[in-house]
């Protein structure tokens, strides 16, 4: 029994500790949020419901066709007051009621739509309003790629400082224990032991703030990937390299996403105002109509003269015009606020260009400053690389101190950490300067 258990608790513990490790490059990254992602996922119904909405829109012009029955008892029938003259009883007045105690009946009706404005611009509508949607659906994917790619670098330049953190403690450590070695031998003071245990419990206390930073950094990622929170990813090194950009002249903003489809509203507005503006035309429709009833003292159902119940049919076939002459200045106020919102549009067409040409000259302009500040910060990793290379060495002969060894570890780290972000600020600029020209999408192919 007791093996039973051991083995029982080997297996899930081995279960536990093999969980799968998922790696993720750039594109995978995009890949599984563009699949996943709840808004990916909107956007798509969207598009799928434009085309029922060009359904809806396009019944209307087709033939409207509607079934009927109905049962009717008449406790007290309706007299009316008829000249006997008629009926061969002048001088009086004949009080006769017509109509039998119950009625039945059942009839079809047709109603086709023959010149109706209304429609028309209804069924151009519904086909923008599929083009909007599709062109949202675009934007869509392309703010889930901008998110996703942010939150990807952030990633990795918290596993970076957190990697910068390790490597301090392990340079911090190995001080520790020469320095050790030297107090147990006499060589060296109690304080010196104490200052690098201190710095070295305050290392520890940054990297578990770091870690800690990378699992809401993680997490982040996830949700923007649409991935489960428990699922553990790795973001391989190699995807995070500095790439020349084409820094052209500032690219065509009447292209952009979010220009067309501030453009393909406005269309949309256009056809609102048409169709405000069809009030003005008259409508003509053909109707037709046949109907079966039956009228007797009992229920008709099932009953024939001889039962006293009489049944007929009959039909109609028309024309229905409809001329719209006065509305009160009803549509002249809906066509003048349809009128109100095109102008708005128009401005918000003109403030969107010039935001996406600004968006491009800060892009393009951090690009510059990032690369510049990136060859600085290497440099100067390198050199406080070379700094505490040669302090520990003076260190270990005793041409320096404690404190200049402990200040060339953290210029060292704050050296590295300055690179990291420089990186990172080139990412981020990166990234926006592809978005202002429109390709974030290339980013799938990374």
């Amino acid at each position: 029994m007791k093996n039973t258990i051991l083995i029982l608790s080997f297996l899930i513990a081995l279960s536990a500790n093999a969980q799968e490790v998922k790696t993720l490059s750039l594109k995978d990254a995009i890949s599984y949020a563009l699949e996943n992602k709840a808004d990916a996922k909107k956007a798509k119904l969207k598009v799928e419901n434009s085309e029922y909405q060009i359904q809806e829109i396009r019944s209307r012009a087709l033939p409207q066709i509607s079934a009927s029955g109905s049962l009717n008892y008449n406790p007290i029938l309706q007299t009316t007051v008829i000249d006997g003259d008629n009926f061969g009883a002048p001088g009086t007045t004949i009080q006769a009621a017509f109509g039998q105690k119950w009625s039945s009946g059942a009839g079809i009706s047709l109603n086709q739509a023959l010149y109706d404005q209304s429609v028309f611009i209804g069924l151009k509508a519904a086909k923008s309003t599929r083009e909007f949607y599709q062109i949202n659906e675009q934007l869509t994917e392309e703010q889930v790629i901008e998110r996703v790619a942010n939150a990807y670098y952030q990633v990795y330049v918290r596993r970076q400082n957190l990697s910068v953190l390790d490597n301090n403690l392990v340079n911090t450590t190995k001080v520790k224990d020469i320095i050790k070695g030297q107090f147990d031998n006499g060589l060296a003071k109690k304080i010196d032991l104490d200052r690098v245990l201190v710095k070295i419990s305050n290392i520890k206390t940054q990297r578990q703030q770091v870690l800690n930073a990378v699992d809401l950094q993680e997490n982040a990622l996830k949700f923007y990937m649409g991935m489960p929170i428990e699922t553990k990813i790795n973001i391989p090194a190699t995807e995070f390299v500095v790439t020349p950009q084409a820094l052209s002249e500032t690219p065509d903003a009447t292209a952009r996403t979010e220009y067309q489809l501030l453009k393909k509203n406005e269309q949309l507005l256009e056809y609102q105002k048409k169709s405000v503006q069809a009030a003005y035309y008259p409508t003509l429709s053909l109707t037709g109509s046949y109907n079966y009833i039956g009228q007797g003292p009992e229920v008709p159902w099932f009953k024939k003269p001889v039962d006293g119940v009489y049944w007929s049919d009959y039909a109609a076939i028309g024309l229905n015009l409809k001329v719209p002459i006065f509305s009160g200045f009803g549509t002249r106020a809906k066509v003048r606020q349809a009128d109100n919102s095109l102008k708005s549009i128009k401005v918000d067409l003109e403030e969107t260009k010039l935001s996406l040409d600004l968006a491009y000259e800060n892009a393009k302009k951090q690009i510059d400053n990032s690369i510049i500040t990136i060859s600085s910060q290497k440099e100067n990793a390198q050199l406080a690389q070379d700094v505490l290379t040669n302090t520990n060495n003076n260190y270990i002969q005793g041409l320096a101190s404690l404190t200049d060894l402990l200040d060339a570890e953290n210029a060292l780290v704050e050296a590295q950490n300055n690179y990291t972000t420089a990186l990172l600020d080139y990412k981020l600029a990166e990234i926006q300067l592809i978005k202002s020209k429109g390709e974030l999408k290339t980013l799938t192919n990374k």
